[in-house]
């Protein structure tokens, strides 16, 4: 039979674990060649940069079956194996195993290696680390940090054999989903040997730890908000709950000032303080509630919904880490309720700001609520205005389609600060002075 007829690399090479890649970028590092091989099988050693151009290398599997798979699948395929959009051509190696570049992480240590696929930093804290791996045993210190494979850890323990335990049971194992948060499909656990064998931990983060040493310093900026992941009765991890809300608007076509947001989230309860800050390049506000328990109200109702009708200003919540904030200035982007002062209130603030009462409007009021003073209040080419001596008997907060009408909120027991309304030119609406959308009965 020609050989001619068949896969050249089955008669002129012999399969080998170990293949040797040529047509490499300058400086090819490990984490690309991992990143090449790894769909066809665990890497276990590498040897990166050979060669007089440093183009070349060795990738060594841990079965044959695997090397054979990765060079019959670009031997049939009509997409070549690439690295930085370099085609790399691949062929079985005359060594079995690479062994001038043993990697450390064979050798047996107390100290593990840890790589969490799937995730980013901060999707899985410290503590659920330590959660998994001190079933195996006392674990002594954990270091977190990023690298190009990803998310990482140095977990030691207090000798080899408890970290060859912890090793040999988890790795290639997934974390228990209820300890992940929600958006996170799953991880993987790719664990080895590390050379360190005592980690040098300088204070208590969300980065790292030392359980060995109650007295080391803390850095509270790092440590803020981290805890104990809360594991609600459906077995999912719960987000930890705060008295200060984090909003985020989307689309938005038109202003959102803290006037806007204390009409919407005071329908829930006393709204303490809020600022309005640029982030991302979308527009973020901190809203302060007295307790956990309004915050956690509010965030279950708002979130979703859009303060103006035809899906703008779309709101998003989450608790946010903060339990006091900062508010100094008196302003359209933030301002502090708490202040009793009307004089202090009066000389802060901002000649442009609040020249007429908070309106929020919503065309589907008046058949939502037929008694509400919506009804009462529809006039012509007027959009019904939010008046706050009326809280006590009508809800002053309605979403858009697809709210609630027949749940009912303690009304906010917050004074309106509201001034005079200034002077409106002839024929025009006093809601002309803020960028909101007006529903004319009648005009479609």
């Amino acid at each position: 039979m020609s050989s001619s007829s068949q896969p050249q690399f089955r008669y002129t090479q012999t399969p080998s674990k170990v293949l040797h890649l040529r047509n490499l970028p300058w400086e090819c590092a490990e984490e690309e060649l991992v990143e090449l091989c790894k769909p066809f099988g665990k890497i276990v050693n590498t040897k990166c940069n050979v060669g007089a151009n440093r183009n070349q290398a060795f990738v060594e599997f841990a079965d044959l079956n695997q090397a054979i798979s990765m060079v019959s699948y670009y031997a049939s395929s009509s997409e070549p194996a690439q690295v930085r959009g370099k085609t790399v051509y691949i062929q079985y190696s005359n060594r079995h195993e690479i062994v001038n570049n043993k990697s450390p992480g064979d050798v047996p240590g107390n100290v593990l290696l840890v790589t969490i696929e799937g995730v980013e930093a901060g999707d899985v804290s410290i503590d659920v680390i330590h959660l998994v791996f001190s079933a195996f045993g006392f674990v002594h210190k954990i270091a977190t940090f990023e690298k190009a494979a990803g998310f990482q850890a140095l977990i030691q323990f207090t000798d080899a054999d408890t970290a060859s335990s912890a090793r040999n049971a988890l790795d290639g194992r997934s974390i228990p989903r209820y300890l992940l948060p929600a958006h996170v499909g799953s991880c993987h656990l790719r664990i080895s040997y590390s050379a360190h064998t005592d980690l040098n931990i300088k204070f208590q983060s969300h980065r790292s730890r030392d359980y060995t040493n109650p007295y080391l310093p803390v850095n509270p900026t790092a440590i803020e908000g981290v805890m104990q992941p809360t594991v609600g009765p459906d077995g999912k991890k719960k987000e930890p709950e705060s008295n200060v809300l984090l909003a985020s608007i989307e689309n938005m076509q038109y202003a959102v000032t803290v006037d806007v947001l204390h009409t919407v989230f005071s329908a829930f309860g006393t709204v303490q303080k809020i600022a309005i800050f640029e982030k991302n390049g979308g527009t973020q506000a901190l809203i302060q509630y007295p307790d956990v328990a309004t915050a956690a109200v509010a965030k279950e109702a708002l979130e979703g919904h859009c303060i103006y009708d035809g899906g703008y200003c779309k709101l998003h919540l989450s608790y946010s880490r903060h339990t006091d904030l900062n508010v100094k200035a008196y302003s359209d982007k933030s301002r502090d309720y708490t202040i009793q002062d009307p004089s202090l209130l009066a000389a802060q603030q901002i000649p442009a700001v609040s020249a007429a009462p908070a309106h929020w409007q919503n065309h589907q009021a008046a058949q939502m609520y037929p008694r509400s003073e919506y009804a009462a209040a529809a006039v012509p080419g007027q959009g019904p205005s939010w008046n706050p001596s009326a809280q006590g008997s009508t809800p002053p907060f309605v979403s858009a389609a697809g709210t609630f009408p027949s749940q009912s909120y303690q009304a906010s027991s917050v004074p309106a600060y509201a001034t005079a309304p200034a002077p409106t030119p002839a024929g025009s609406s006093p809601m002309s002075q803020y960028s909101m959308p007006m529903t004319q009965p009648g005009s479609s």
